[in-house]
């Protein structure tokens, strides 16, 4: 409940159990659960980054370093917590990569705004100081990246590398092997228009099956659906598949009105059901004309129709999902076909073998070696579900990276190089910037440093003299790349190395960052109206105005 007195009466404006923060109190509490969300991803960035276990209600266990699925996985109560949680999304869906990168920079940027406050900077004046640094050092990472090329094959397989080192999925060969997989399938699917590439990771299918090791992992030119052939008479493997695609049920439909059949005689029942099956045999017929030896339907097949398909040689798998059919279609060649009587032989796709195959005790149908398929399928497999789920996020992510550094054509060096680089410039432009937004700049710079700040705690190197070599690393010009090698613990040149990621990713993590703080840092008043306000006077969750207790590094 909310009061506000006028002329000497008071007025409800809140209904009874609401809470309400206001002016620093609202912002403080901000800032520190958003520092606390990051704290929780900081431990997990890089190579030598720690994984978090997640347990949910229903006692569902998932293991993972993943700054996105981390989040998501969380079940976060405080609106703030929950913006963070949609800068990972947006960074996962926008890049595929740089989810826990753009949270801790989003983290560092609220903690020293908060710093800035209590100096008594005004947040106006910190936005404005926040978003000019963000469009500079947007120009500033542009400057130092280079430029690469669907025929890179080294440079992708480095940037492929660097996004699946932190990932716990086995030896370093496994790693390769997944890399491979992945530059393989994203060239497969890429088109170029002009001088554009653009790459559609929905065309790679990515399907999971517990059982096996990582190493049984493999790439399929084409797709794998995961039904069964509809009749057990039909062939299990077909090579040089004729392939049809229909979006039309092989059944006899109902009416879609109310209709009453009278049967009054046996014989009448006998004709009704001769020409119910004569209707079917019509339908296969048409399918036999056009010549097609494998039938994929997206609605039903009946127990007659199977009959007949089988005794004609004809492989039909039925109630296929229509993301699949539409893969099937980029695959084979075939088209989409929505009534039998236009089925031809020149709607037909084409796939070297379409076999079915029993995996972990369930039939599958492979729909493979398929001509310039523009969708192919990673089948990925591990030893428990934990490690299949883990897998398919690192792929996921290797293709993200992959995707962005193509479409984009630009690459920068990795290891906190670039974040450092970027700080330096920020901060010699910061001193031709009157006023206080001067300061904000400043900030800026430090924010990003927290990148090769996590990644020395991570490989036990001690982050404060880390950073102070690294800048001395990067005053004179030719030093631009040095970043920190976890793997030996040392400042390196990251460039000859070989440790590079795409200019997108970074630029979309510090994006997303700016956008989430400015947002979180223009609210100076929070009206929550569900449960009453807990007793340490913060929001809902029960988060202290003061911060998250123990959460602080």
């Amino acid at each position: 409940m909310a009061e506000n007195q006028l002329g000497g009466q008071q007025y409800m404006v809140l209904p009874e159990g609401a809470s309400r923060l206001l002016g620093k109190e609202a912002q403080r509490t901000n800032i520190a659960v958003g520092y606390a969300v990051a704290s929780i991803v900081k431990t997990t960035l890089g190579p030598k980054g720690m994984d978090k276990m997640l347990v949910s209600e229903l006692g569902d266990i998932v293991i993972t370093n993943d700054g996105a699925t981390i989040l998501e996985e969380m079940n976060v109560e405080h609106p703030v917590a929950k913006i963070l949680v949609e800068v990972a999304k947006t960074q996962d869906k926008e890049v595929g990569d740089g989810t826990t990168s753009a949270v801790i920079i989003a983290g560092d940027l609220l903690r020293n705004a908060g710093n800035l406050l209590d100096q008594g900077i005004p947040p106006a004046a910190i936005i404005k100081g926040y978003m000019i640094a963000r469009e500079k050092a947007l120009d500033f990472a542009k400057d130092v990246s280079n430029s690469i090329s669907v025929n890179d094959e080294d440079k992708l397989e480095r940037i492929a590398r660097i996004s699946i080192g932190s990932k716990n999925i086995g030896s370093d060969e496994t790693k390769k092997h997944l890399t491979e997989i992945a530059i393989s399938a994203i060239k497969q699917v890429a088109t170029k228009e002009g001088n554009k590439i653009s790459i559609d990771r929905d065309l790679i299918k990515l399907e999971k099956k517990e059982g096996g090791s990582i190493e049984d992992t493999e790439l399929i030119n084409g797709v794998l659906i995961d039904k069964e052939m509809a009749h057990s008479g039909m062939p299990k493997s077909i090579k040089n598949a004729s392939i049809a695609l229909l979006d039309v049920a092989l059944e006899i439909e109902k009416t879609e009105t109310d209709a009453k059949i009278e049967i009054t005689s046996p014989d009448q029942m006998q004709a009704f059901l001769q020409q119910e099956e004569k209707m079917l045999k019509d339908m296969v017929e048409k399918i036999i004309k056009s010549k097609a030896n494998v039938v994929f339907v997206q609605k039903g097949i009946d127990d007659v129709a199977q009959h007949f398909l089988a005794k004609a040689g004809i492989a039909a798998i039925r109630r296929v999902k229509k993301s699949d059919i539409e893969k099937l279609v980029k695959a084979t060649g075939a088209r989409m076909v929505t009534s039998l009587d236009d089925l031809s032989k020149d709607d037909l796709g084409f796939a070297g073998l379409v076999e079915e195959r029993k995996v972990s005790g369930e039939q599958m149908v492979f729909v493979e070696k398929c001509k310039d398929p523009k969708s192919v399928t990673i089948f990925i497999r591990g030893g428990t579900k934990q490690s299949a789920d883990e897998v398919e996020r690192a792929i996921t992510d290797v293709m993200g990276a992959l995707s962005s550094a193509i479409e984009d054509g630009k690459y920068v060096t990795g290891g906190g190089s670039t974040e450092i680089q970027v700080a330096m410039k920020l901060r010699e432009m910061a001193t031709d910037i009157g006023g206080r937004e001067q300061l904000a700049i400043q900030a800026f710079a430090d924010s990003l440093e927290v990148i090769p700040k996590a990644l020395a705690d991570s490989a036990g190197m001690d982050p404060i003299d880390t950073l102070v070599q690294l800048r001395s690393k990067h005053k004179p010009a030719s030093g631009k790349s040095f970043g920190i090698d976890v793997y030996t613990n040392q400042i390196a040149d990251m460039e000859k190395l070989g440790v590079i990621e795409p200019l997108k990713v970074k630029a979309q993590a510090i994006t997303s960052a700016t956008e989430a703080t400015v947002s979180i840092l223009r609210i100076d008043d929070m009206i929550s109206s569900k449960g009453t306000r807990p007793a340490g006077g913060g929001m809902p969750g029960g988060m202290p105005p003061g911060g998250m207790g123990g959460m602080e590094d």
